[in-house]
């Protein structure tokens, strides 16, 4: 993945470049968004007209002494604060549900992005990275869309049209007032420099703290059977300590520009207000305008201090959305054909031409995974994989759905190219079953049945096929849950055994009925007498569909009508079981190699 250091200083777009890329979700709700701006803007510019009342009230009935016009001015201040009151929630009322529809939309589009995306791009990613992603990068994308940017307009506006209004009340004061925020807009610039590192660096950990606490959680049993729980606290401390450092930098930047926030304004009271009494004093200017003048800088008094948390929470947006995009621009090389063909008679012959495949990231001096492999499944026939570790059983059998793309040859479904089938049809026609068994937080019947969605709405149907598959995996246990096929598992299945899980796994690439099924051996945690019955069941389904199976222990081999010997990526031969051991050496200590299933399995 990405360069997640804390040195990593990417090279990024503007940030009014970055953040105008979050255009295609904002624009159904800029409507609303526009809306509150405006009302925010005419909060703003009712409260900059309360000071107009107030000179009129000092240069005239408190100068006069006229009670009796003091309560019509009183009236029309109650009467501004209540519409700008008003107004400030009616701002609410508009920004804050598009907003959410907003955060709703990206987290879709990412969420299909990566369930689009191919198994190499997951390979290389931590969990938690893309975990904080989809959570807290567009959760703040989201209080930015619905608070951030309509103050920081509203506020840059309010400030605009009050240093006009300072004008009109008294150039010089103005002037003063105005000079002195200079400082500001220079240490904004700085600020901006130095916060884009920290904040980014800030979020990337709080990504890999995430991974790491994913990890942990997943791995509970591993620390605990070996006794590493202090090891992995003591890691997760030492990034948690990582992260805070970061965090009081983050800090320690925002206090710095508050300072001058908070700083500045006052010195610019403190220097208006003796410029203003000595104006007074020498008849340059009225009592009711110097209030009027103090009373329009206070107004602009907020919008000038929250220009440092606006712009800080800017720039974490920025990040955000540079994280995002990181994610929705990754290219991905499995794609669907531009004009897709159709298997029109399938039959589920299965062919490998020549096919070579290597990672994209492999030196040049790295040989292929797969090394011109030449291999012929015909039509309801059980080929087993044999080889060693290394020897790209597994690598072979994830090309056969593409969920790796051949980097050399080609792989033919029933006579057609599989990368010209759409990736939905080629999946429903070649099902897998993995070694390592994934369930997900659902009921039994959901995980079985998550290859026939078609069966949603036909219960009877989706229930003959249930009974069947969990039948062929031998999986009786289903009945002994507490509320049978209906019961959830835990996450990943972790709330059952290996065998449970494997031979659930195995139940759903079943019920998927496909044309050729991929096994990558998915009996290895079964005990003896299970995996016979399970072998037993399966020559049922095997007798009329194509299978192609990574074979490690002996007994799986003799499920195959023909075994394909590889070796170094290659297939060096094929042939029946009894063949390849009087024929070939290297198959005879390959399954000498091979966990027997009892102590006369190996002489067979």
């Amino acid at each position: 993945m990405p360069d997640t250091s804390a040195t990593s200083t990417p090279t990024r777009a503007g940030t009014a470049r970055t953040l105008l890329r979050l255009l295609p979700f904002v624009r159904p709700a800029l409507p609303r968004i526009v809306l509150g701006m405006v009302a925010a803007l005419l909060a703003g510019l009712v409260a900059l007209g309360i000071p107009l009342v107030l000179q009129s009230l000092v240069d005239g009935p408190l100068a006069s002494g006229d009670s009796a016009q003091v309560w019509p001015a009183a009236i029309v201040v109650f009467v501004l604060g209540a519409l700008e009151a008003a107004f400030i929630m009616a701002r609410r009322f508009f920004v804050l549900t598009p907003g959410t529809h907003v955060e709703a939309a990206m987290r879709t589009t990412l969420y299909a992005k990566l369930q689009d995306l191919p198994v190499a791009f997951h390979d290389k990613w931590q969990s938690g990275q893309l975990l904080s992603r989809a959570m807290s990068d567009l959760g703040l994308i989201r209080r930015w869309l619905s608070f951030g940017i309509v103050l920081l307009i509203v506020n840059f506006i309010t400030i605009i049209v009050g240093a006009v209004v300072l004008f009109f009340w008294n150039w010089l004061l103005a002037l003063v007032f105005l000079v002195c925020s200079i400082p500001l807009w220079i240490y904004g610039y700085v600020f901006e420099q130095k916060y884009s590192i920290v904040a980014r660096r800030s979020q990337d950990q709080q990504g890999d703290l995430a991974t790491a606490v994913e990890e942990s959680v997943h791995g509970i049993r591993v620390l605990k059977a070996f006794g590493r729980g202090k090891y992995s606290l003591e890691k997760f401390t030492r990034q948690a300590d990582q992260l805070r450092g970061t965090e009081l930098d983050k800090a320690r930047a925002i206090a710095n520009i508050w300072l001058w926030l908070l700083l500045v304004p006052d010195v610019a009271f403190a220097l208006c207000l003796g410029g203003g009494v000595w104006l007074v004093a020498n008849d340059q200017m009225t009592g009711g305008a110097l209030v009027a003048f103090f009373a329009t800088a206070t107004v602009l008094r907020f919008p000038i201090e929250s220009i440092g948390f606006l712009l800080s929470m800017t720039f974490d947006t920025r990040t955000a959305v540079d994280r995002l995009f990181e994610v929705l621009d990754e290219p991905n090389p499995i794609v669907d054909p531009a004009e897709p063909r159709t298997v029109t008679e399938p039959r589920g012959r299965l062919t490998f031409e020549n096919v070579h495949f290597r990672y994209q990231d492999a030196g040049p001096d790295v040989p292929d995974l797969v090394d011109g492999v030449d291999l012929v499944l015909e039509p309801g026939e059980t080929m087993a994989l044999v080889g060693l570790t290394g020897s790209g059983k597994t690598t072979l059998t994830a090309l056969a759905t593409r969920l790796y793309d051949v980097t050399g040859g080609a792989i033919k479904l029933d006579g057609v190219d599989i990368r010209d089938l759409t990736r939905e049809e080629l999946r429903r026609r070649v099902a897998m079953a993995f070694e390592d068994a994934t369930l997900f937080s659902a009921s039994v019947r959901d995980n079985v049945l998550l290859g026939r969605p078609e069966l949603a709405d036909d219960a009877d149907a989706a229930s003959a096929v249930l009974a069947e598959a969990l039948e062929i995996a031998q999986a009786e246990f289903v009945a002994e849950l507490p509320e049978g096929e209906h019961t959830t598992v835990g996450e990943e299945g972790l709330s059952l055994s290996g065998g449970q899980r494997q031979r659930l796994a195995l139940a759903r690439a079943v019920a998927a009925a496909p044309s050729v099924l991929v096994l990558d051996d998915p009996l290895s945690a079964l005990d003896v007498d299970t995996e016979a019955r399970v072998e037993a069941a399966l020559r049922r389904v095997l007798a009329t569909t194509t299978a192609l199976i990574v074979a490690h222990r002996p007994s799986t081999v003799q499920l195959a009508d023909r075994v394909a010997l590889l070796q170094d990526g290659r297939v060096t031969a094929v042939g029946t079981h009894s063949q390849l051991l009087a024929t070939n050496a290297h198959y005879r200590y390959v399954i000498s190699s091979l966990e027997p299933d009892n102590p006369r399995e190996v002489e067979k």
